[in-house]
């Protein structure tokens, strides 16, 4: 029986992906370099330290940190002005009563301001919330969800991961959970391939939070 969630943050209960995706368009675009919301896609999950050095010589940018400086600060306008749920999250939420908890690639204070910001922080307490910058080794490593299953005393076989992205899914799977492929985010666009996520390990697939609650009901 299940009694544990533990939620990636970006794009699984936060509409973020979207934003990045749309920061990283306006940047290049603005420098003539043509980059769409659907090409972010395969950044997906990734640190944006990461993307940056990617994009960086894929389009023979010198200045990574005046471009990571910039990102940033477009994201965090962005971030502050448009952030909502993932559809279906905060019903999810509001109707289940497993124990739930954050494992984001992200840093906290970002994760806890973007709780805030959508109004999701009453179903996470802070110390239910691992971060990148509390464990310092991002997904695929499966250090950030080993964190919360060891902290918690979580049993595995009660456990499910929540993800989004191909480096979530591994990062889960190398725990030893069994991860749901979440595509129900705004950066899952029509048509977008989702074999990625089982192909990762995933051993399931959901477009909407309703059927999470299925899904769980066959464990």
């Amino acid at each position: 029986m299940i009694k544990n969630i533990i939620f990636d943050f970006d794009g699984v209960l936060v509409d973020s992906e979207m934003l990045v995706a749309q920061s990283f368009c306006l940047y290049l675009c603005e420098r003539n370099i043509q980059f769409t919301e659907n090409d972010f896609s395969q950044f997906a999950g990734k640190k944006t330290v990461n993307v940056i050095s990617e994009l960086s010589a894929k389009f023979n940018i010198d200045n990574e940190q005046a471009f990571f400086n910039d990102i940033m600060q477009i994201t965090n306008e962005i971030y502050v002005n448009e952030l909502t749920p993932v559809p279906g999250a905060l019903e999810f939420l509001e109707s289940t009563s497993y124990n739930c908890f954050i494992g984001s690639n992200s840093v906290k204070e970002r994760v806890v301001s973007g709780l805030q910001k959508v109004k999701l922080d009453k179903f996470f307490a802070v110390n239910k919330v691992f971060s990148f910058d509390m464990i310092g080794k991002p997904k695929p490593e499966p250090d950030i969800y080993l964190a919360v299953i060891n902290a918690n005393n979580l049993n595995k076989e009660e456990t499910i991961i929540l993800e989004d992205s191909v480096v979530g899914v591994k990062a889960g799977v190398a725990s030893g959970v069994k991860v749901v492929g979440v595509t129900a985010g705004g950066h899952w666009y029509k048509n977008r391939p989702t074999q990625e996520l089982l192909d990762a390990g995933a051993f399931v697939l959901i477009d909407n939070y309703k059927k999470l609650h299925i899904e769980i009901n066959k464990l």
